[in-house]
């Protein structure tokens, strides 16, 4: 059973997957050349990242698909090393390969769930 606080954060880490689905609908073109979705994508990613930090251990470790750590270290670049410049290649490919299965294991967590 998922704890009512792993659940808070598991909900605001699904809507913010669905924002960045939304953002990035119109293609990577479209998101290389436009500021303001690339802000929004980026803001996304950091808040949901760091809400991944905040979840449980043993939440965690029901989903041992999801690389964690990696997961707390992209949110470290993204709030740390924005002066040094963004790759925005590597963020779509963050959002393009990654958020797709982490957004289907974190549903299937919450759907195993029933609540």
């Amino acid at each position: 059973m998922i704890s009512e606080r792993d659940r808070v954060y598991l909900e605001h880490i699904l809507d913010c997957t669905a924002l960045i689905q939304t953002y990035t609908r119109p293609g990577k073109a479209d998101f290389i050349a436009n500021s303001l979705v690339q802000d929004a994508v980026l803001r996304r990613l950091q808040t949901m990242a760091e809400s991944t930090q905040r979840l449980s251990e043993a939440l965690k470790l029901t989903a041992p698909t999801i690389d964690w750590r990696a997961l707390a270290g992209f949110r470290n670049v993204l709030v740390h090393d924005y002066l040094g410049g963004i790759d925005l290649e590597q963020v779509w490919d963050a959002v393009e390969r990654y958020l797709p299965e982490l957004e289907t294991v974190l549903q299937r967590l919450m759907d195993e769930d029933g609540r």
